[in-house]
């Protein structure tokens, strides 16, 4: 029998219908468009409803992944959600997404790993897929910041926003005919824990009993995601045994132009095959990347056969990619 491999059969994405834009930011707090697009790129962001939850986002972003898919809730039989501000402390927002989309079997739960958190949730399902223990799988990122800033702080408040994304993965085996090796290649994680406090929430049920507020120690962080980001990409390419050649799209998370351009300078990727969408949500956290990549799917971007290469840096120091035969 040949083996399986994880195979994404559709994308979706939802952001919801508020927007800040960048002059809005400037009525809160000491800052202006001028300031916030030279340093960030960051022209607006969405915010969540009052009434809204986690859960919402994720399942308006995983219906729209389901119909480009064409798979019905009742194929599911796994659910990953990547969040950092899940509905409640527990159970998990994924259990909560399972009940609202009518999926009654196979397993459902969280995984937190801030901004790294898609790829965390994505090689968990892809593991999973591979080793038969779920057929078909829905990964989502779904985040509402607005609700963990301070938004006295301009270095933190202009830089995030709200939004899902989702994937549906389903196992399938490979074989030697056209588009076999289609699917997740490889996907590899790291972590520092040494950078706990250069971005890090204050708050939390066993310190504080509060959610608390995103902190930040923005010059630390841009130094570490060019480098990790960059270097698992290449870790990747090579456990797949693969150059920086190879690559026909980079999907990095978008946190800032600025990071995104280094990135794909680093690593050689043409500028206009670089996935860019920070510019009209903000930093979504787990969500950018599959925000991105249904950006790149509704504007046929991409072709059968391309490589896609993903990665993140996020809070704990968290980082990781992912490699994906379109």
């Amino acid at each position: 029998m040949m083996p399986l491999r994880s195979v994404v059969k559709g994308v979706g994405a939802y952001l919801p219908e508020r927007v800040l834009s960048n002059d809005d930011m400037a009525r809160i707090v000491e800052t202006s468009d001028d300031w916030i697009r030279q340093r960030t790129g960051i022209a607006r962001r969405h915010i969540a409803a009052d009434d809204q939850l986690t859960s919402d986002l994720g399942k308006l972003a995983a219906e729209a992944a389901l119909d480009n898919a064409g798979v019905s809730a009742d194929e599911i039989d796994l659910i990953v959600l990547a969040t950092t501000t899940p509905d409640n402390t527990f159970p998990a927002t994924a259990a909560r997404l399972q009940a609202k989309l009518g999926v009654t079997r196979g397993a459902a739960f969280d995984v937190q790993a801030v901004c790294s958190g898609f790829l965390y949730a994505l090689t968990q399902a892809d593991n999973m897929l591979r080793l038969g223990q779920a057929k078909c799988a829905l990964v989502v990122g779904a985040e509402i910041y607005s609700r963990i800033l301070d938004w006295e702080d301009r270095g933190t408040c202009v830089l995030f926003g709200d939004g899902a994304g989702a994937v549906v993965l389903k196992a399938e085996q490979t074989g030697d005919g056209a588009g076999a090796d289609r699917g997740v290649l490889t996907t590899n994680l790291g972590a520092d824990g040494r950078f706990y406090d250069a971005l890090y929430v204050d708050g939390g049920p066993a310190s504080t009993r509060t959610a608390g507020f995103v902190r930040m120690q923005g010059q630390e962080v841009f130094r570490h995601a060019v480098k990790r980001m960059s270097e698992s990409v290449e870790q990747a390419l090579a456990e797949a045994g693969l150059s920086l050649a190879d690559i026909d799209w980079l999907i990095p998370h978008q946190a800032n132009s600025r990071i995104i351009d280094m990135v794909g300078k680093k690593l050689g990727v043409p500028p206009e095959h670089v996935v860019v969408t920070v510019e009209e949500h903000a930093n979504t956290s787990a969500a950018t990347i599959p925000l991105a990549l249904t950006h790149g799917v509704e504007r046929q971007l991409f072709k059968p056969g391309d490589l896609l290469g993903l990665t993140a840096m996020g809070g704990g120091f968290t980082w990781g990619a992912a490699l994906i035969r379109w």
